[in-house]
């Protein structure tokens, strides 16, 4: 029984240990595709050369300073870029002719994007690869909270400009528009407003401020309020809703009207 336990105990281990491996292999495959910026901290090794190990951070100029061969330049590179200009400065230098060079990230930092808002966990998070998608990144910031808006906005600075994309989330995947998926880069800001909201005040079960759904109308607001109660007056609601000039106006809705952000809904009592 022991042996038995023992070979399973084995068996469990090097299985782990398969695992383990294999992430890490997705990981610095990742990493491989990561244009290398100011900030970013890399680790280079020569094969068989243990005193060329030299752990760096990339300067604003994009370079970094190695034994024999001085400042190479690796901003913009990929690690694997960055470890053939290497390869071939040693080699060009007369130090070595066939360098085996190996470049690690250990901290990415240059290429950053910020996610503000309504999102579980805001903050600027690093971008590891090419290729995230807006959704990805979102994912990384904790998703949107329940109080946040179903659209956003993409703001990105490019040639000393800045564009703003809304993008509206639900039609990514209720209309199948991929192309809402945006690619983010290093520099962009992410932010989530909160959902809009509305009011409902007067003869209903429970009054309060209740999110705004997506086409909703004056029934379906009733119903996030529990209804009526016995002395409401069902016909027409009353209804405060800002204009375009800023201003307050009242008017009466039936039922099936459509609501806005902010409407401030009230069920007046009725006269019998």
């Amino acid at each position: 029984m022991m042996r038995f336990f023992r070979i399973a105990l084995a068996q469990t281990a090097l299985l782990l240990a398969g695992l383990f491996a294999a992430t890490a292999v997705l990981a610095q495959a990742a990493a491989n595709d990561y244009p290398l910026g100011a900030g970013d901290v890399v680790r280079v090794q020569v094969f068989q050369n243990l005193d060329m190990t030299t752990e760096a951070r990339v300067s604003e100029a994009g370079e970094i300073s190695l034994p024999l061969i001085g400042a190479v330049k690796v901003g913009g590179l990929t690690p694997g870029e960055s470890e053939k200009l290497i390869a071939t400065r040693l080699r060009d230098g007369g130090f070595m002719q066939r360098a085996q060079v190996t470049v690690n990230v250990q901290q990415f930092r240059s290429q950053q994007v910020s996610v503000l808002g309504s999102v579980g966990r805001p903050g600027r998070y690093p971008l590891e690869q090419r290729g995230v998608r807006l959704t990805e990144m979102l994912a990384t910031a904790g998703g949107i909270l329940p109080t946040g808006s179903d659209t956003l906005i993409l703001i990105r600075r490019e040639g000393g400009k800045s564009t703003r994309t809304t993008v509206d989330l639900p039609s990514l995947y209720l209309n199948d528009r991929p192309d809402l998926d945006i690619e983010v880069k290093g520099g962009d800001s992410i932010y989530v407003h909160r959902a809009s909201v509305i009011y409902v005040f007067g003869q209903v079960q429970r009054p309060g401020q209740f999110t705004l759904e997506r086409d909703m109308n004056v029934r379906q607001a009733l119903a996030k309020a529990g209804g009526f109660t016995m002395r409401a007056r069902e016909q027409k609601v009353l209804v405060q809703r800002i204009g375009r000039d800023g201003k307050s106006v009242e008017s009466e809705l039936g039922l099936d009207d459509s609501v806005l952000a902010d409407d401030q809904i009230y069920v007046r009592e009725s006269l019998f």
